[in-house]
Order: C-alpha cells, then structure tokens, then sequence
C-alpha cells in the first residue's frame, strides 16, 4: 500500500499539472510568434516547414487546453489560436517571409490535434488523481 502522503499528493495532480500548464504557456507562445517571424535562412521546405507549424499549434493548444481544464474554454483557445497563426502568417509577408495557406493548414491541423490531445491528458490526469 503507498504511504499516505503518496495519494495526496496524487489528489492534488490536476491542480499542479494546471498551474504547469500556464506557466508554460506564454513562454511557449514567445517562441512560436519568434519562430514564425524571424527571418528565414533558408528556401521554402516543404515538408518540413509544415511539420514545424502543426508541432507548434500541437503544443500551443495542448498546453492551453491543460492549463484550463474544461473543454469549452479550451475550444476557443484553440480556434484563438488558429487564427492567431493566420495573423502572424499575414504579417510574415511583411517581415520579408513568404505567407503561405499552407503553412495556416497546419497551424489548424495541430492546433486541433494539440485540443483532442490535451483533453484526452486532462481526462486521464483526473482518473488517476480519483483512484
């Protein structure tokens, strides 16, 4: 049997987890608009450029969802995001980059994905936390 400061520490997961969570995000957030706007060094990769986008959308949203907890707020978060990353592909054009639709595909795509997958963490945090 684990000892009982094991269970509430187990108790109090979802609240640490959360806090995590925000602190995370807007460092986070800091270095995908760096990313998505700092001069490219290189030609358009294709492949690659588009993995990099849906991996930051990924994380992007599945960090927000966490950190606030309910699935409402956290579809919001996601389609603030979404759009976010269409703005910043607008004022990429603007930054000597190239704004691709894309690029905003995978932004979508991952900050969708990241959504399903931060909930499906938060649900699972509070199952194990309810044992």
């Amino acid at each position: 049997m684990p000892p009982l400061w094991c269970g509430t520490m187990i108790q109090k997961l979802p609240i640490w987890y959360r806090r995590l969570a925000r602190w995370i995000f807007v460092p986070a957030l800091a270095v995908v608009v760096w990313g998505e706007l700092m001069p490219s060094t290189q030609g358009p990769a294709a492949i690659w450029d588009k993995l990099l986008h849906f991996t930051a959308y990924f994380g992007l949203a599945g960090i927000a969802t966490v950190a606030l907890g309910r699935l409402r707020p956290a579809v919001w978060a996601a389609a603030g995001l979404a759009s976010f990353g269409g703005i910043l592909e607008i004022v990429q054009s603007f930054v000597g980059r190239d704004a691709e639709w894309g690029d905003e595909l995978a932004n979508i795509l991952g900050a969708g994905f990241g959504l399903w997958a931060g909930w499906l963490t938060v649900r699972m945090v509070r199952w194990l936390a309810s044992e």
